[in-house]
């Protein structure tokens, strides 16, 4: 296939998995974005410029996780496999649970989709698959190609990848309460029991259940429908700061959870209102505030609290017109 395009935007919104329950399966797509540019070249080599989170951090080249998504995508349609300039500016925390790399693997193959003459190879089925065969499980990749909440499945007779999106009512209000500190997946997921009882599996079914409907319809019982037993707990050894505000906010019926494998946590506050700073701008107030405020007594210690929205549009690009700079 050729290309259709040599210049792209990309926009991809950060995901935070799991919501209490939903492990492996849950997500939602937040109001944080990295934005992206790639430029095909006709010359080989990669170039890649990155400012914001991962700066310094992360490979200037075909390392990098953005070029081996597009690279895999490209492959998966028979397109030429060009140089590449590509621009990153990060807002997504990296190692921190709000799905960094599902959205530069998403950000990836999105890139390619827009950049071949026929979009339609690269369809939603299609780069869901490769993206969830990249991240090894499709939680966070969902809500970041579909935007909104997601709950994602295998098909048990061919293992195909599936996700649907799921309602979020207007008064839930996503709050991130990111640390300084960084974790990476493998280590929260290497303190993972093998099996669970089947009480606790039981338990964690009907939660998940409960939490599909409190999102769209019952807002009042976000706070029973977070409630897990398989994983949270058993990482309180690797983030022991993020499991205590997560107790303290739940304390205070806050609807807390860890957001994916940590170490940053996720209110899902509802909206009580509206208040006016002294700045004179309206805010809407939430059930997380005055907790989020006790929690803290004033002192963060490197810890940002990032109020959001849903993310209804999940991961976007477009063509670039020929001649318009990078940048």
């Amino acid at each position: 296939m050729r290309l259709g395009a040599d210049h792209v935007r990309v926009r991809v919104p950060a995901t935070s998995a799991n919501l209490g329950p939903g492990f492996d399966a849950l997500g939602v797509a937040l109001t944080l974005h990295d934005e992206l540019e790639v430029r095909a070249l006709g010359t080989p080599g990669v170039t890649v410029e990155v400012t914001g989170e991962g700066a310094g951090e992360v490979p200037d080249d075909e390392r990098h996780l953005v070029v081996q998504a597009l690279r895999t995508a490209l492959d998966h349609v028979g397109a030429p496999l060009t140089g590449l300039h590509l621009t990153c500016r990060n807002a997504i925390p990296h190692g921190r649970g709000l799905g960094s790399s599902a959205a530069a693997v998403v950000a990836g193959i999105v890139a390619a989709r827009a950049l071949v003459a026929d979009p339609d190879a690269l369809d939603d089925d299609t780069a869901l698959a490769l993206a969830t065969a990249m991240e090894g499980h499709p939680d966070n990749a969902a809500p970041a190609l579909l935007g909104g909440a997601t709950v994602a499945w295998s098909d048990t007779g061919t293992g195909a990848v599936q996700a649907a999106r799921i309602a979020v009512h207007d008064d839930v209000v996503p709050v991130a309460v990111v640390p300084g500190t960084h974790l990476s997946t493998k280590a929260a997921r290497g303190v993972l029991p093998a099996t669970v009882p089947h009480a606790d599996a039981a338990f964690q079914a009907g939660r998940a259940a409960l939490l599909v409907e409190a999102l769209g319809r019952r807002p009042d019982l976000l706070l029973p429908a977070t409630e897990d037993r398989l994983h949270q707990q058993q990482r309180r050894a690797v983030m022991r700061d993020s499991l205590a505000l997560v107790d303290a906010l739940r304390a205070a019926g806050v609807a807390a959870v860890v957001s994916g494998a940590g170490p940053t946590v996720l209110a899902l506050a509802r909206r009580t209102g509206k208040t006016t700073g002294p700045d004179g701008v309206v805010r809407g107030r939430t059930d997380a505030d005055d907790a989020l405020t006790a929690a803290f007594g004033g002192v963060m210690g490197g810890w940002r609290i990032l109020p959001l929205t849903v993310d209804t549009e999940g991961a976007r690009a477009e063509r670039v017109p020929a001649g318009r700079p990078i940048g």
